[in-house]
């Protein structure tokens, strides 16, 4: 089993930006996929950005592609999220999910495929 802990986030006002970290232990992060989701209150939890083992697929929801940026380091068992341009409309509390793997450049997308998950961190934009 993977834990996973989650950092980086806070309050910041429009336009600003943040670098979400989560750090992975456990297992060798490596074989896990990695993604990024969010939980606004009274929303369900949606899929914001996801990377594969290898770093070299990476997918993101239309609302973030274009200002977000999903990234890895798996020599430090860290996976990023960078996050550019944010809106009121980003505020939520975000999370890391990880997902084993056998497929090094396979990016998964489904909330319900990531088994293993951070306690999420409060992200705030006042407008």
């Amino acid at each position: 089993q993977v834990q996973l802990v989650e950092s980086g986030g806070g309050l910041v006002q429009a336009g600003d930006s943040l670098r979400l970290s989560c750090a992975a232990s456990g297992r060798t992060f490596s074989n896990y996929a990695m993604g990024w989701f969010r939980q606004a209150p009274g929303k369900e939890r949606e899929f914001i950005a996801t990377i594969s083992r290898s770093g070299r697929r990476t997918y993101y929801a239309d609302s973030v592609k274009g200002r977000f940026t999903i990234s890895r380091d798996n020599a430090k068992n860290t996976v990023t999220l960078q996050m550019n341009s944010l809106q009121p409309e980003d505020t939520a509390v975000y999370y890391c999910a990880a997902k084993g793997s056998v497929y090094i450049d396979y990016a998964f997308v489904g909330k319900d495929e990531f088994p293993y998950w951070g306690q999420g961190t409060q992200v705030t934009i006042s407008s």
